[in-house]
């Protein structure tokens, strides 16, 4: 998909003020920036993770079970964590087991507890698309820092003003 000779969202926002809906304008702009963003993003990181086999979800379960201090997590704290359903877990877990990446193992002290535990190879895998991540998205989103921290600020105050945190 190549890019638009104009910007959708401003064409939006001046068709939503057209309309009558001036009040409602920003939050319609902002909205819709969010989610192209969103997307935007996504297939940054997807691209940058196909070579090593893993969708995002199942790179967050294996960076954080490697930033555990035993390398393991009940699959309940894992859902809370990432804050996904308890189903995404699963699916993510049997995914990773499959490969050899995590392994289930009872909980030492709590037989109703299941825990997810990174192998070696989920190591070496996280670390390496880690590696992938930090230098072809994360330390350069295409904005100059100052704009990245504003952005992660206001989307904390957004966030907790939702009850997010």
């Amino acid at each position: 998909m190549g890019s638009l000779p104009f910007d959708p969202i401003a064409e939006a926002t001046r068709q939503w003020e057209a309309h009558g809906w001036a009040d409602a304008a920003p939050g319609m702009a902002a909205v819709t920036s969010v989610m192209r963003v969103q997307q935007l993003l996504t297939a940054r990181v997807e691209e940058v993770l196909r070579p090593h086999d893993l969708t995002f979800a199942r790179y967050e379960l294996l960076q954080l079970l490697s930033f555990t201090r035993t390398g393991s997590m009940p699959l309940s704290r894992i859902g809370a964590r990432l804050q996904v359903h308890p189903t995404s877990v699963t699916n993510a877990v049997d995914r990773c087991e499959a490969r050899g990446l995590v392994r289930r193992v009872p909980h030492p002290s709590d037989r109703r507890t299941t825990l997810a535990e990174i192998t070696p190879a989920g190591r070496e895998l996280a670390l390496k698309a880690t590696e992938a991540l930090n230098r072809e998205v994360f330390t350069d989103l295409g904005l100059p820092p100052a704009d990245v921290a504003a952005v992660v600020e206001v989307f904390a105050r957004f966030r907790s003003s939702s009850g997010d945190f």
